[in-house]
């Protein structure tokens, strides 16, 4: 065993400790702002209140000097080979001391000065016997597996302490202790300690500023509880930032000293929910964890009382991390899956818009409701979960879903449950969704009846039919995408290629038009971008358009219009870049009344099969309907629709509460007749 000798500090000896220069450098230090905490660390194991950390540096950042010093309880000569003579093997292994938890227990924190100094000296005073003393010790990072002392010396009037200084520095700069980044890291990593102990007024100080670790505190709540006859205040922090300590209940005594801590059990890193929970109460001022499982006559973690405890604390955090992620996670994961393409592609309709929602809804309440089940999961098993989700949300074994993540993920009771109400709330608001697309959709149904058998005398197509169409276009489809509205044949033609080219990041642009039909104005122009089967081959596809004139309600369907919608079908053939067999053109007229020269087209074209259809030549038709006609199709369309959801009833209350009727109550005598 080695000998301290007293020197005076002009001459002092080195001594071994237990370890090897190699053995240090292997160890694992910790670098940067981690090498400063573990000095910090070692002054609050201490039982210091108050650290600071001095330093100076020049004009270009080197540091001249830098220091952290303590009011703790000083470094006892009479221990020091048990301390600086050991290395991983610390004095400091207990958990607790008499004062509290210890964070410093591997006896690393003294070299980690060798990752940005050469150099390291400590000047500490402790008590004996009434008395305090003082003396130093140097470590040298060429030299670091020795170190030395000088002669100890009786202080009258130094309280106990104990001061760090480093000297010759690398890897470490000014601006570096100058920057935010420095004082938020001694927040997160402080933080949740300073708060544990703030009654007893712990701080730490740079150069003359205290840590404010408030500035990283994102959520709190202070509650009292009351378990069987004991009462404890609660307090609950989120933090903003990843903290120096894991996730803890931390139990203190009246005298605000850690009696004992247990992990909160939601350690889910993937969700950065940074928590701690402080919970005071006389209960743990005889409190003495035991560590195995025999009962003994103190109170310990076996007692009733603190079981019960910990099950309501943990039923507490729980419900926090839920908000949490409700507020905060759930729509990061939602965007994160657009980014990456987890989500099956829905066409731009409002059917299909509302599945997308209504899938989007589910991910993000089962991500609410259990986290881990989308935990680690890569791209494709990602797209697995979700693609399954999309399938059963789209049949009526929409339940089932429980049955799918119960085979991911084990389970409890109570999650199987919660899960359970998820899927009930989330089926809920596709109700209300689908109801306020039917309402939305009535009332545009209803205000064109109204400017078209009402206000027939005021309506024309530009200005009021038009706009109310061109945000309606469903009422022709629902499968389309509005190209263009009231612009002229050149314009029509260029959106048209640009929308068709949109995915192959191209500007098509066609040829400058001569002649004088580019001017006309179609009213409406909207066009299937997914392709429909060629019904005279197996093997090629068609895409398929519509161009649409509305006709104002004085305006009686005949012969001149037909041949306007004709010009129209002849400017599409002419033109080179769209008179290909493989694309479908349907040109549709819309009016109050069709006079006999239509009605009479009507029977020409009877054989063909086809409602409403005037003229057909190869993959050109022309359409001519009443007002009344589109409006019957719209409602025996959302009648249908209405009658073969799963949740009918449901959807037909709401809507009857909204005014809506998909019966003969229906507001227009017209469309009765397609309902008896």
């Amino acid at each position: 065993m080695n000998k301290i000798i007293l020197l005076p500090l002009h001459f002092m000896k080195k001594f071994t400790s237990k370890i090897t220069s190699k053995s240090i450098e292997q160890s694992g230090l910790p670098s940067g702002y981690k090498a400063i905490a573990e000095y910090v660390w070692n002054g609050f194991d201490a039982r210091a209140t108050t650290i600071k950390i001095d330093y100076d540096s020049n004009e270009i950042g080197y540091l001249n000097s830098l220091s952290i010093s303590d009011n703790g309880t000083g470094i006892d000569l009479s221990e020091l080979e048990n301390t600086f003579g050991k290395f991983q093997d610390s004095q400091k292994m207990f958990t607790f001391s008499k004062t509290g938890f210890i964070k410093g227990k591997k006896g690393k924190g003294r070299y980690s000065f060798t990752t940005f100094a050469n150099e390291a000296k400590w000047d500490t005073v402790f008590e004996k016997e009434g008395k305090n003393f003082q003396y130093g010790i140097v470590i040298s990072k060429e030299d670091s597996q020795n170190y030395g002392i000088t002669q100890e010396k009786k202080v009258v009037k130094k309280d106990t302490g104990t001061v760090v200084t480093f000297d010759t520095f690398f890897d470490l700069y000014g601006d570096q202790l100058e920057n935010e980044a420095f004082f938020d890291f001694l927040a997160s990593e402080f933080g949740w300690f300073l708060h544990l102990n703030k009654e007893r007024d712990y701080k730490i100080i740079v150069n003359g500023n205290r840590i404010d670790y408030n500035r990283i505190i994102a959520d709190s709540q202070n509650f009292e509880a009351t378990i069987i006859d004991d009462k404890f205040k609660v307090s609950y922090v989120r933090w903003s930032k990843k903290i120096g300590d894991k996730y803890f209940n931390y139990f203190l005594n009246s005298d605000k000293i850690e009696k004992h801590r247990v992990h909160t059990s939601f350690n889910n890193g993937a969700i950065d929910f940074h928590h701690s929970v402080y919970v005071e109460s006389a209960y743990f001022n005889d409190f003495l964890p035991t560590k195995n499982d025999s009962p003994s006559f103190d109170k310990n973690q076996l007692d009733s009382t603190f079981k019960l405890l910990v099950s309501h604390l943990k039923e507490f955090i729980s419900q926090k991390e839920k908000e949490y992620i409700k507020e905060n996670k759930a729509e990061d994961l939602i965007i994160k899956y657009r980014n990456d393409n987890v989500f099956p592609s829905f066409k731009n309709t409002s059917y299909e818009q509302l599945r997308k929602n209504d899938l989007e809804n589910v991910v993000k309440e089962l991500y609410c409701a259990e986290p881990k089940i989308f935990h680690k999961l890569n791209k494709t098993q990602s797209r697995t979960l979700v693609g399954f989700l999309n399938l059963l949300l789209d049949s009526e074994e929409r339940d089932k879903i429980l049955t799918i993540i119960d085979g991911i993920v084990n389970l409890t009771d109570d999650e199987r449950t919660e899960l359970a109400e998820t899927l009930n709330r989330t089926k809920f608001t596709h109700i209300m969704s689908l109801v306020k697309l039917l309402e939305n959709r009535h009332i545009a149904v209803e205000t064109l009846k109204v400017l078209v058998f009402d206000l027939e005398k005021f309506t024309d197509e530009i200005n009021h039919i038009q706009k109310v169409i061109e945000n309606n276009y469903w009422l022709f489809g629902e499968k389309y995408h509005l190209v263009s509205a009231d612009v002229n044949f050149e314009t029509v033609l260029n959106n048209y290629l640009q929308f068709l080219e949109i995915n192959n990041n191209k500007q098509p642009k066609i040829s400058e038009l001569n002649r004088k039909e580019k001017l006309r104005r179609p009213d409406i122009f909207i066009c299937r971008k997914s392709s429909i089967p060629d019904p005279n081959s197996n093997d090629d596809i068609i895409e398929e358009n519509i161009i649409i004139e509305l006709k104002r309600p004085s305006v009686t369907i005949g012969k001149e219009q037909y041949r306007q919608i004709e010009d129209y079908l002849n400017f599409i053939v002419n033109e080179t870049q769209f008179n290909s067999q493989l694309r479908h053109w349907k040109f549709i007229l819309v009016g109050k009344q069709v006079d006999g020269f239509i009605k009479g087209l009507y029977e020409n074209q009877k054989n063909k099969g086809k409602r409403f259809l005037v003229q057909s030549i190869n993959n050109y038709e022309i359409y001519a309907m009443t007002w009344d006609d589109l409006f019957r199709q719209y409602n025996h369309r959302h009648r249908n629709l209405v009658d073969k959801l799963e949740f009918k009833d449901s959807v037909i209350e709401e809507l009857k509460l909204k005014g809506v009727n998909f019966d003969k109550k229906l507001s227009s005598n017209l469309t009765e007749s397609i309902i008896n």
